[in-house]
């Protein structure tokens, strides 16, 4: 069953098109993660937060890279990384035109 896993952390930035082209490297390297199908970018500037809403083929590579990014982001100096991993729902998604099917 497919997994959206769902991540945001404080970020100071860069945001906007500074951040798209500082993180170029990453977005390319996401797509070459094990059960990877796609990922939504997020980011507020007001709040000094960013993350994401990732699509995974099953849960084992949601957790995986769950833990992955964020040994990364603590690298990064990112103290807290918050995710969760939820089941969609296909056929409700479906009917909203998600992109999951």
């Amino acid at each position: 069953m497919k997994k959206l896993l769902q991540v945001d952390f404080d970020f100071a930035g860069p945001f906007g098109e500074e951040m798209s082209n500082a993180l170029v490297g990453l977005a390319k390297s996401i797509n070459n993660e094990p059960g990877f199908i796609w990922k939504v970018w997020t980011e507020n500037q007001a709040g000094q937060v960013a993350g994401g809403i990732y699509l995974f083929e099953d849960e084992a590579s949601a957790k995986s890279y769950l833990a992955m990014h964020t040994a990364r982001l603590k690298e990064m100096g990112v103290k807290e990384v918050r995710g969760q991993i939820f089941d969609v729902n296909t056929p409700l998604s479906i009917i909203n035109n998600a992109p999951i099917a």
